[in-house]
């Protein structure tokens, strides 16, 4: 697994703090073979005694996109050791997602945690929840917009850099001309991985939009643009689900395009293994869930911010065959 440089230091430092927090909450003492069994569910630890708290998260997710079942894995198991109870609910749509953030502050929640891949659309919405006083952490998508917004701290990946790394790794493996596929319009991380990947690729990139909640349209649409323009030779979806759709599409139409993704999950591992997909991008949902409900209890019960307010990077990583053996076990349980 190879990380990018401009990402180690603080996912390096995003790490050590999850550490930390395992002291700060008052874990477990105990050792040896019962630890390591504990440890294998994904994380964890003896709750910690401090007040119970409420805290919500509200997603962009679309209908089964796995992607944010690992981060909802993360965040739980956090929330179960920090003594809090953990809301989650999720529309594709930013009017929607806007009116849900409204029904937690509503509820008084002691935190927000939020994505930004709509970010206008929640603005009015989030300067609400500062107002009243609750602490919000946004994650995984519009990292620049976090601050402006008010939020403690974004984590998540730096579109731009990850898209970077795939420009570069698409270089090394002599590829010319890339099909960028956008499962989300309007999704400014989306438009950020494909611009970035376009900053640093050699060869030429196009995108094409698709209608990612529609599995058997965005296929369709993929085969199509594989049988019409044949000197594409790099496939790069923007999700995991839809590297499994590009496989499909490029088996119907004939196409020698080498399939490469954005995001891991069991499915990618597979299809790694097999060979049918080059590299994986991996950001760590689990960590954005896990790190952004610590952020806020440690917030409200000790007074830190994670990262100093500065964005925790939590990838990109690239995951190729070779890293397989390492990942079967975690992508199994739904984890990585």
């Amino acid at each position: 697994m190879r990380t990018n440089r401009k990402a180690a230091g603080r996912t390096a430092a995003a790490l050590l703090t999850a550490c930390a927090l395992a002291l700060v909450a008052g874990c477990s003492g105990s050792g040896g073979k019962d630890s390591e069994d504990k440890a294998d569910d994904g994380g964890g630890g003896t709750a910690a005694k401090t007040p119970r708290m409420k805290i919500a998260m509200v997603t962009h997710s679309g209908e089964g996109d796995s992607f944010w079942d690992i981060v909802q894995s993360g965040a739980k198991v956090a929330a179960a050791k920090d003594n809090a109870q953990f809301l989650y609910a999720a529309n594709k749509e930013g009017k929607e997602q806007a009116q849900l953030i409204q029904s937690y502050i509503d509820q008084d929640v002691d935190g927000l945690i939020v994505t930004l891949a709509k970010p206008e659309a929640v603005k009015a919405v989030l300067a609400k929840a500062t107002a009243a006083g609750i602490p919000v952490v946004t994650i995984n998508s519009g990292a620049e917009f976090s601050e402006p917004f008010g939020a403690l701290g974004h984590i998540g990946q730096d579109e731009a850099i990850a898209g970077e790394a795939v420009g570069e790794e698409l270089n090394k493996r002599g590829k010319n001309k890339a099909l960028c596929v956008i499962h989300e319009q309007g999704n400014v991380s989306l438009e950020g991985r494909c611009a970035g990947v376009k900053k640093t690729f050699e060869g030429t990139v196009e995108n094409l939009n698709v209608e990612g909640t529609n599995m058997p349209a965005t296929t369709s649409s993929i085969e199509a643009k594989l049988q019409s323009a044949k000197d594409i030779d790099t496939v790069v979806t923007l999700g995991a689900p839809f590297a499994a759709a590009s496989v499909k599409a490029k088996e119907s139409a004939g196409s020698g395009a080498e399939i490469n993704t954005f995001d891991l999950n069991e499915d990618v591992v597979k299809q790694l293994k097999a060979k049918e997909i080059g590299f994986a991008v991996d950001q760590q949902p689990y960590l954005q869930g896990y790190l952004a409900v610590d952020e806020l209890w440690l917030k409200k019960n000790n007074g830190n911010v994670i990262g100093g307010g500065k964005p925790v990077l939590t990838g990109p990583a690239l995951v190729t065959e070779k890293d397989v053996p390492a990942l079967e076990k975690f992508t199994a349980r739904g984890t990585r």
